[in-house]
């Protein structure tokens, strides 16, 4: 089975939680390809390996939700700003030292998240897009909306 088959397979039931996990990981894991391309004097790959880490950032920060998440989603809105400006200028200085430095703050908050994976509670304050289909429908889940007593969809928000 090819990496990209068992990195999918791995993917298969995890939680959205365990997802976010996941794109930290990824985005480790290409500051590391970047680091090792600054090493071997090869322009194109860390160039490569840098865009493929912001990618992952830009998604996280355009999946956060301030109206539901509040000063967490902003606080992690600035956080990924600061991760984007700083693997930059890693980028740009070629220096294997910026890109430890950005990697040892994404692991930090890399971290956290796990600590969040283990609460089963965790997973409701997820925007819906990052929720799995199996974390959006919550058999037998009865809402009420705005205290009318309407009843609401099976599907959480």
């Amino acid at each position: 089975m090819s990496e990209a088959n068992y990195q999918q397979q791995a993917l298969v039931g995890a939680t959205g939680v365990e997802l976010v996990v996941a794109l930290y990981d990824g985005a480790i894991r290409f500051l590391y390809r970047a680091m090792q391309c600054v090493e071997d004097d090869d322009v194109r790959g860390r160039r490569v390996a840098v865009k493929k880490a912001l990618d992952i950032l830009m998604y996280l920060q355009a999946r956060l939700r301030p109206d539901v998440g509040g000063s967490a989603a902003e606080s992690l809105s600035d956080f990924y700003a600061e991760m984007f400006t700083m693997t930059l200028e890693a980028s740009h200085a070629a220096s294997v030292e910026q890109f430890h430095e950005v990697v040892a703050c994404i692991r930090n908050v890399r971290d956290a998240w796990v600590v969040v994976a283990r609460d089963p509670e965790a997973g409701r304050v997820l925007p819906r897009e990052l929720r799995t289909r199996e974390e959006r429908f919550v058999p037998g889940r009865v809402v009420e909306q705005a205290g009318d007593g309407a009843v609401g969809s099976r599907w959480s928000a």
